[in-house]
């Protein structure tokens, strides 16, 4: 990854080049602070203004009160003869304009640097723009031998997302009699639910790959279904919205085998055509539907709060914070939820119908797949005006795109062509996170040549209708009526074994580079002492020659 440095980028210290006078012009007088004020009520008080200002140097220059800052932080700078000797401040203010992989190499300098980069905050600002919150977290602070840092959160997540690179297992699940049309993980209890033809919602256990309830024929083909720690939702094609309530208590949080339960149980319904999406958040349930309009409720009360009309039928929708983007027909919308307000349309996004969307944690990106085959990507700028840029395009199938899934970095697809294929958004995403489009000319359309999909998954028959990820898991589903996780915890055992071995092969290299170094250090002064003796031996012979002559010709005179 390397380091992006923007041209319109300013380093925080203040310009005084303009606020300062120039030493070569010194009979000159600054008009701004010398000439007095045309008006005579506020000459007083523009008089001590300008005494205030006007400061003299050791050459007569007068300057002002932003050159005296500037100053004042060169001589601060100028004391400082490493990082180091910085304010703790600004220290923290230059880490945080670097990246992930730029604050472990600073971290390697020594251990002050190690100390401030390692419990910088912006390690928790990486791992939730990445992923969201933490699924288990201790609470932070506490005196926990087992806690984890925001830094060992974010490596460790960073180290899963290289699984799906690896060796895989499919675990195959039966139960539905027909063909699937939704799938749901919920990755915080390692739970799974699937729907579709048959009108049974089935809860299975991720982890073991087993069934643990289903629920009752809900009368109609459900093609949607989502899910959360507190509520569970089912659309079909007769309108209606089921929805169960989680149970305290109940280590599967749902009880879909009891008898309806007002409590626990319910039905909404205002739709008049068959519902094809759901989504959940906080305080908000959206469904999409074939009669062209996307309905917002609200959790608690199940009122309806806002109806978004279409001119097509609603394929797909995405929410995020107050906005939710939607897919009908062949066209892109985005919403503001709170108002129920249209903030911006692409048209003939797909040739033919959109049928899937997914969108990251932070909001700031959406995928669209669609009829064509075709699968965009969007970033989504949020500033004065709302603005929607195609970042770039790929074709990895040869059949229609049913269903989409993102947990960063990986984009999984579903195809009728009965095919996987797994996207590493990374290389596309910019390095600076200071990064902001001020300007509309910024924007534009073009889309970047990107390489094919990192890795094609294949096995299925034809039509997969939906797709979903959690974990080092890949959960999919389609015509045949089976249920399939690929699982791939073993890869993740592979790259752990992998990383340990390396771990001791460094230090065993850097074992034997100190020994190496002490037994040269060692030689070295051996050879020193042989050398000086040598030295002086032939030193004491030519002495020695030299005497025996003196006494020679001594002796002769």
């Amino acid at each position: 990854m390397e380091f992006e440095c923007q041209s319109g980028t300013k380093v925080g210290l203040k310009d005084c080049s303009r606020d300062c006078v120039d030493y070569s012009c010194r009979g000159k007088a600054d008009p701004r602070f010398i000439e007095p004020s045309k008006n005579p009520k506020s000459s007083k008080f523009n008089s001590e203004k300008q005494k205030s200002l006007r400061r003299l140097d050791g050459k007569g220059g007068s300057l002002s009160l932003e050159c005296e800052e500037s100053l004042a932080v060169d001589e601060v700078l100028h004391d400082c003869r490493s990082i180091t000797d910085l304010p703790p401040a600004l220290i923290s203010e230059i880490l945080n304009c670097l990246e992930p992989k730029e604050l472990g190499v600073v971290s390697c300098v020594n251990t002050s640097l190690y100390r401030l980069a390692s419990e910088h905050h912006v390690w928790k600002e990486f791992y939730c723009e990445r992923w969201g919150q933490p699924i288990l977290l201790a609470p932070l602070g506490t005196e926990n031998a087992d806690e984890k840092s925001w830094k060992e959160l974010f490596v460790e997540r960073e180290f899963h997302s290289k699984t799906f690179m690896g060796r895989y297992n499919i675990d195959t699940l039966y139960g539905h009699t027909e063909a699937v049309r939704t799938v749901s993980v919920l990755s915080s209890k390692k739970l799974v639910f699937t729907s579709g033809y048959d009108q049974i919602v089935r809860m299975w256990n991720m982890e073991e790959g087993l069934s643990i309830a289903s629920s009752r024929p809900l009368g109609c083909t459900i093609r949607a279904v989502a899910a959360d720690s507190r509520l569970l939702v089912a659309g079909g094609t007769d309108g209606f919205i089921h929805g169960w309530r989680a149970e305290d208590g109940n280590p599967h949080l749902f009880d879909l085998t009891s008898p309806q339960n007002q409590n626990t149980e319910f039905r909404v319904w205002e739709h008049e055509g068959p519902i094809t999406c759901l989504a959940l958040d906080l305080n908000k349930i959206y469904s999409g539907s074939w009669d062209m309009t996307i309905r917002v409720w609200d959790r608690s009360s199940l009122k309806c709060l806002n109806v978004l009309m279409h001119n097509d039928w609603v394929w797909s929708l995405a929410p995020h914070d107050t906005t939710v983007a939607s897919a009908a027909g062949s066209d892109l919308y985005f919403w503001d939820t709170n108002i129920g307000s249209e903030l911006a349309i692409v048209t003939n996004v797909h040739a033919g119908n959109a049928f899937s969307l997914a969108r990251s944690h932070t909001g700031k990106l959406l995928f669209t797949g669609g009829e064509d085959g075709a699968i965009h990507m969007f970033e989504i700028i949020r500033n004065v005006k709302f603005h929607v840029k195609r970042v770039a395009t790929w074709i990895p199938h040869s059949g229609a795109v049913y269903s989409l899934a993102f947990e960063f970095p990986w984009l999984v697809s579903a195809s009728s062509d009965g095919k996987l294929s797994l996207i590493d958004v990374r290389k596309l995403l910019r390095t600076n996170r200071s990064y902001v489009v001020e300007k509309l000319s910024k924007v534009d359309n073009k889309v970047k040549n990107v390489e094919p999909p990192q890795r094609m998954l294949h096995g299925f028959g034809s039509n997969l209708f939906a797709v979903d990820v959690g974990l080092d898991r890949i959960v999919c589903a389609g015509e045949e009526g089976v249920v399939r996780i690929w699982n791939f915890s073993e890869a993740l055992e592979v790259e752990q074994r992998v990383r340990a071995l390396r771990g001791l092969r460094l230090e065993n290299r850097m074992r034997r580079r100190k020994l190496q170094s002490e037994m040269t250090s060692k030689g070295s002064c051996g050879d020193q002492c042989s050398v000086a003796a040598k030295k002086n031996q032939l030193n004491g012979d030519r002495n020695s020659w030299r005497n025996r002559r003196r006494v020679a010709g001594k002796l002769k005179a």
